[in-house]
């Protein structure tokens, strides 16, 4: 009987925790992206001009190694949120772009907004609710985004279109995923730390927006 009390009282303690990192993420997820918004309007509002994409590179992999190491520690946080408001910053020009270079260019920003919104908390709840174990995907999206970021970049060097839209239609599948897994990795105890569960659903979200973005103003944009 005693042991069956430890173990209840184990099990509680387990689901008390991931309901800590669930609740924490979400907070914090949701701080970033308003800092992101804010960050976005103000390269919008003094006409920043597009970073050189290994600018943005270099950047996004420096605060996310510096994000990485310093997840522990309270110093974590404003690394987070260097991060997320290095990578709103240099989302600025590019809605200044669909904003000025297509006549329905704030439609197409809020329909890729609307469409990243619904995808996220969708995916979300059927997580949470279902409880399913989505660990299975990660060597697929580990390979996956690989795959697709190689792609993105020979298509940003060669200037390839197509494979450009290729690429976007993959992120968006590959981010949706992405969501399923982390969601449930952070359900079943494989990430108990709430500033790296921030990260990942943040770059998801981020991806998701902008692949949506691009393919809605390559089908749907209008001169």
């Amino acid at each position: 009987m005693n042991q069956q009390t430890q173990t209840a009282a184990i099990a509680r303690e387990g689901v008390l925790a991931t309901n800590k990192v669930i609740r924490n993420t979400y907070i914090l997820l949701s701080l970033t992206l308003l800092f992101s918004a804010l960050t976005a309007g103000i390269a919008m509002a003094s006409n920043a001009a597009p970073l050189p994409w290994f600018v943005v590179l270099i950047g996004y992999f420096g605060l996310l190694f510096l994000t990485t190491k310093l997840r522990n520690s309270v110093w974590g946080l404003a690394s987070v949120f260097a991060l997320t408001g290095f990578m709103g910053y240099t989302l600025g020009p590019l809605l200044s772009f669909y904003l000025s270079a297509f006549s329905n260019g704030s439609e197409l920003v809020m329909m890729a907004m609307g469409g990243t919104g619904v995808i996220f908390v969708g995916l979300s709840a059927y997580a949470l609710t279902t409880r399913k174990d989505f660990s299975f995907m990660g060597g697929f999206l580990l390979t996956g985004i690989l795959v697709a970021f190689l792609a993105g970049i020979g298509a940003l060097l060669f200037n390839l279109p197509g494979l450009a839209l290729g690429v976007s239609a993959m992120f968006v599948l590959l981010m949706a995923g992405l969501i399923l897994y982390e969601t449930s990795n952070i359900i079943h105890g494989g990430e108990t730390n709430y500033i790296m569960a921030t990260v990942t659903l943040y770059v998801a979200i981020y991806n998701l927006f902008t692949s949506l973005l691009h393919l809605l103003g390559a089908f749907m944009g209008e001169d």
